[in-house]
Parts: C-alpha cells; sequence; structure tokens
C-alpha cells in the first residue's frame, strides 16, 4: 500500500488531483485509515495508469469515468488502443521534433502558417467533447474518434495540401466540416443511402470509366472525353446532395492530383497502361477549365 503522498510523488499528480478523483469517482484509494488517510494498492495505481494514457490522449475526465465502467471494458484491449493513438502522437512529435533540428541546423525557413491544421483539429476536438452520443453512434466510441484525430493530425501537411486544393484554403475547409459536423445525422443517413445502392452506383462508375478508357490514344481533352468527365461530375454531384456534403470549389482538381501522384496502377492493370495518367489528365482538365 502507498500512501497518496507516495502516489503523488511516484506519478507526478498532485495530491489535490487525487483527491479530485476521488470526489468524482473516477479513482477510489484501496482503502482508508481511522484517521482518514488514503491507500492505495496495485490496483488502484494500475487504474491509474489507464488515467495517465487517457491524459496524454486528451480524453476528458468524464469519459475516462465511463470507459472504466462500463461492462463492456476490457483492460488488455484499452491497452492495445492506447497504445495505437500514443503511436500516432508520437509519429507526429517526431516529426515536429525534426522540423526544428533541421531548423538549428541553419534549413529553410519555410512558413507553415498557411498549412495550419489547428483551427481544424480543435473543431473536431470540441465536436469530440460536446457532442459525446453523436460521436459514439456514429463512430463507435470516444477512443476511436479520437484515433481519426491523430492519425489526422500525423499527417497534417498532407491533409492541409489536400484541403487547399479541394476547397481553396484552410479556413473554407473549417467551415466545411463544421456545417458537415452540424448535419451529422443526415449526413450519415444519406451515407447509408449510398451504401446501400452501392452496387448501382459502382455499376455506373465502372461503366463510366470504360467509357473513359476505351480509347487511350485520344487527347484527354477531346470533346467527347470532357464530356464523360462532365458526366462523373453530375454522378458526385448528386451523391453529394444525397450526403448533403460540400465536396469543395475544387474536388475534381484534387482528385487529379490523387490520379497523377498518387494513386497505384490499378487502373492500368484494368483498364489498359497508362489509363491512371491519362485519367488525371483528363480530370486536371475539366478542373481547370470548368466553373
Amino acid at each position: 500500500m502507498r500512501t497518496i503522498k507516495q502516489v503523488s510523488d511516484l506519478t507526478g499528480i498532485s495530491v489535490r488531483m487525487l483527491h479530485y478523483y476521488d470526489k468524482i469517482g473516477l479513482l477510489k484509494p484501496s482503502s482508508v485509515t481511522e484517521a482518514g488517510y488514503r491507500l492505495y494498492g496495485d490496483n488502484s495505481l494500475e487504474t491509474l495508469q489507464q488515467i495517465l494514457f487517457f491524459k496524454e490522449l486528451d480524453i476528458p475526465l468524464k469519459n475516462m469515468k465511463e470507459i472504466l465502467e462500463s461492462s463492456q471494458y476490457d483492460k488488455v484491449q484499452m491497452l492495445h488502443k492506447q497504445k495505437e493513438l500514443l503511436s500516432l502522437k508520437r509519429d507526429r512529435l517526431n516529426e515536429l521534433i525534426a522540423l526544428i533540428e533541421k531548423k538549428l541546423k541553419g534549413g529553410s525557413a519555410m512558413s507553415f502558417k498557411e498549412f495550419d491544421m489547428s483551427e481544424y483539429f480543435n473543431v473536431l476536438e470540441t465536436f469530440k467533447q460536446e457532442h459525446e452520443n453523436e460521436v459514439v453512434k456514429y463512430y463507435g466510441s470516444i477512443e476511436e474518434f479520437g484515433k481519426i484525430i491523430e492519425t489526422m493530425k500525423s499527417k497534417e501537411l498532407e491533409g492541409a495540401k489536400m484541403a487547399i486544393k479541394q476547397f481553396g484554403s484552410i479556413e473554407k475547409y473549417t467551415e466545411a466540416i463544421k456545417n458537415n459536423l452540424n448535419n451529422l445525422p443526415l449526413i450519415m443517413d444519406g451515407f447509408q443511402t449510398i451504401k446501400e445502392n452501392a452496387d448501382v452506383y459502382m455499376a455506373q462508375t465502372d461503366q463510366l470509366m470504360e467509357r473513359l478508357t476505351s480509347d487511350l490514344s485520344k487527347n484527354h481533352s477531346s470533346p467527347d472525353i470532357q464530356e464523360i468527365v462532365k458526366e462523373m461530375d453530375d454522378m458526385v454531384k448528386g451523391h453529394s446532395k444525397i450526403v448533403k456534403m460540400d465536396m469543395g470549389e475544387n474536388y475534381w482538381g484534387m482528385m487529379a492530383d490523387l490520379y497523377l501522384t498518387k494513386c497505384t496502377k490499378v487502373h492500368d492493370k484494368k483498364y489498359g497502361k497508362g489509363a491512371t495518367k491519362f485519367i488525371g489528365e483528363a480530370l486536371k482538365f475539366y478542373s481547370e477549365n470548368t466553373k
């Protein structure tokens, strides 16, 4: 058994905070002496360890209590989840440390203000804390939603570039996510409609892709090719109306970049050598010449 002072010294958590944990029922001592001194055994210390992991992931105390008291709580499974989330956070911190080291060695003085996603992540964190029921309903748990946020943070620069490409600025992207979260039930209903008709939509997409790549010797900017891309645009706009999501002012420019720089050669295998590049160039031309 350890006294509250010993636990405080061991963990770095103040005695006052440990008193508060006891008050709200988050961490009860193993026993209390006749003189009123709190004593903590191994089980209490293991729970406190879980709390420390949650704190590193910015999980609110209220959510910690709900998780620890849940009938579905599994300590080992939770440790695996915490490890995964902390690993994502570690990777992000390592990237920042590497950037600092580069700066200290006289590296480029590039400004990242344009790519700052802080406000975007603040919107997600606020939603996580203020709309717990919706988070659990649509994402499974607070932890799973936190994992999504940490994953995006670990790829912040890449995500920022894509957001700017698709929406024009981080500010517009952030405003779009605010609107999406405010309409989350409607959006999720829309996704369910899309899912229920997935076979039909997939068949339509395949048909358009086959037409688009039927003759790769054509010029990607030719009227007949661009007419097919317009049909693809109309289909996506129809889907976005169903899910009630803002796709951004340059959705096809973003998609073109993916085909030209990120996509694998799956389309080459399916539609012929050079198909991936052809699709990307056709989408790029459409995005640059259609207002």
